[in-house]
């Protein structure tokens, strides 16, 4: 990541894309009353980083498809009253948005349902008439995408999105990842392995599950992972690691930030999530990648507190105002 694009640099401001699926939401117990709302990866990132981020210094906008169903333009207005703008979304009148449901066992650990197969948001860079959200890239400071984001997508889709990356890279922007393996989506861990090495040379700041990438890659330990990052050319790797602390590698050096600790965990849907959308909130604005961090821990313990992908407003932690770094990190 590059110290002089965040905000405190900035008279304008900075403009983020997120790209990826926005489902609906489902939970309870089968049989029982069931709760619908929405979310997805890189949807739940995108609602907590325009929650924090001041729309003066931050701009927030979602890039997929969805269909023009009932529950399509539900989730678009959602959206927009999360202050997150839905100009560059792809409307496929044939398609359904996907859907998935929530089940957690009494210590919060969950597990999905999902029915995605035929979701609108597979197809939303396939054929010319997505030239025009791919070229859009370009326009946007910071782009982020994840492991699922690219896993959703058709052999065709997937391609022309990486082509789109490079030329927006090439325009100045900001490529983020978040890891986000899912093994079921892939159809086979080659498959997956490769469109992540393609990625990740194009990469500046990687949200990274320990755990996802360990199966994904097979790495035996921390200093393995963080040797390959720095091969591709990633210049920032956050590593999440649950309820364990989070380690850090820019070229500044390496260093561990800790978590904060949670007595009664209600829920751990959107806590890798809302940690990588506090971080670049506060890398955005300023912060260096322990403030960052820190953000990113304070977030994740109030969201493993509620139920489901996204916390009320009102329970949004304060964080505070991030200081500037005195040297550039990154």
């Amino acid at each position: 990541m590059d110290e002089t694009r965040t905000h405190g640099s900035h008279t304008r401001p900075l403009k983020v894309a997120l790209v990826g699926e926005c489902m609906i939401e489902m939970r309870g117990e089968p049989g029982a009353t069931i709760t619908q709302t929405f979310g997805g990866d890189t949807l739940n990132a995108a609602v907590y980083l325009a929650r924090l981020s001041g729309r003066s210094a931050v701009t927030v906008d979602y890039m997929t498809a969805v269909g023009g169903d009932a529950f399509s333009l539900a989730m678009r207005r959602s959206w927009r009253n999360e202050g997150i703008a839905d100009v560059h979304v792809r409307v496929i009148e044939d398609a359904l948005p996907g859907l998935y449901f929530i089940q957690t066992d009494p210590h919060g650990e969950r597990r999905f349902l999902y029915w995605r197969g035929e979701a609108a948001a597979r197809r939303m860079f396939d054929g010319p008439e997505a030239d025009a959200m791919l070229d859009a890239l370009a326009g946007f400071d910071y782009v982020y995408l994840s492991g699922i984001s690219l896993a959703i997508l058709t052999l065709e889709g997937r391609k022309r999105l990486i082509q789109a990356l490079q030329r927006a890279r090439q325009a100045g922007a900001c490529i983020v990842f978040d890891n986000n393996y899912r093994p079921h989506l892939w159809p086979d861990p080659e498959t997956a392995r490769q469109a992540y090495r393609d990625l990740l040379r194009l990469t500046d700041l990687a949200l990274v599950t320990w755990d996802d990438d360990a199966i994904l890659f097979g790495y035996r330990d921390t200093d393995t992972l963080f040797g390959a990052y720095a091969q591709a050319g990633v210049s920032e790797v956050a590593l999440k690691r649950g309820a364990a602390s989070c380690l850090i590698q820019t070229p500044a050096g390496h260093f561990e930030v800790p978590a904060q600790n949670v007595a009664h965990v209600i829920d751990t849907t959107a806590a890798g999530d809302s940690f990588s959308a506090a971080y670049l909130a506060c890398r955005l604005q300023g912060g260096d990648p322990e403030q960052a961090a820190r953000w990113g821990h304070r977030l994740a313990a109030q969201v493993v507190q509620y139920r489901g992908a996204l916390i009320p407003q009102a329970a949004m932690p304060s964080m505070g105002t991030p200081s500037f770094p005195s040297v550039a990190q990154v």
